[in-house]
């Protein structure tokens, strides 16, 4: 039987030293690993080599990790880890709203890195659980489960991997309320080891994509003191 192909991984770092200690322990660990010294030539290599996972420095010149990562959602779903110093509560908060899947706060251990790596790979690798009917339609909402195609009020609408799993799991448990430890393993995975606060952000970012007006949201509701409810149109 033919073995599965190394996953590919673009670390996107300035710093020498932290570059190679985190390049060199992910192709320890079996990843096929391209590392680059800044914004730019990390987008040339993401271009050219399509990675598995991109783990992405901040503060770096150029380019910093900001820029790289609005670039990197306008064209892919790719999991990004943040890999950063002294992040503060705003810069967490920033860096999730924006697409990235989790992050890592300098200083780190090697088992840290490799854990929240296998995590995101195998989250956005697993497919989307499908008991019963393979499709969901309301009057806002049209979703195929196995193409991953969904449409908003007759449009179609991309999202992430992540943002499919969470509105997949709202729409399938239509009109319950399901807390945030709930969604927490059916969309993120019982190994993930982040904080509950990526439900509620993930939740925001999805409501800006189905949502008539997302500050007054009709379909995605909070019960407060639960969770979230997709409340399925009469």
């Amino acid at each position: 039987m033919e073995s599965e192909p190394q996953k590919k991984i673009l670390v996107i770092e300035d710093d020498e030293d932290i570059r190679t200690v985190v390049a060199t322990r992910l192709t320890k660990a079996g990843y096929d690993t391209t590392i680059a010294s800044d914004g730019k030539d990390g987008l040339r290599h993401f271009y050219g080599d399509r990675p598995d996972l991109v783990v992405l420095d901040i503060a770096m010149p150029v380019m910093d990790g900001w820029q790289v990562l609005e670039r990197l959602r306008e064209v892919s779903d790719v999991p990004v880890l943040i890999l950063t110093a002294a992040m503060q509560e705003r810069d967490k908060l920033r860096g999730l709203r924006s697409g990235a899947d989790d992050y890592i706060t300098k200083p780190f251990s090697g088992e840290e890195l490799l854990a929240r790596v296998e995590v995101a790979l195998r989250r956005v690798g697993a497919p989307v659980e499908e008991p019963g009917s393979t499709t969901y339609s309301d009057s806002e909402i049209a979703i195929d489960f196995p193409k991953h195609e969904v449409f908003v009020r007759g449009e179609p609408v991309q999202l992430s991997p992540t943002e499919f799993r969470l509105l997949a799991a709202l729409t399938r448990n239509a009109n319950q309320v399901l807390g945030q430890d709930q969604l927490l393993d059916q969309v993120w995975g019982r190994e993930y080891v982040g904080s509950l606060d990526v439900v509620r952000l993930y939740v925001g970012y999805l409501r800006r994509k189905v949502e008539r007006d997302h500050e007054a949201p009709n379909l995605i509701e909070t019960v407060r003191g639960f969770g979230y409810r997709y409340r399925r149109p009469a």
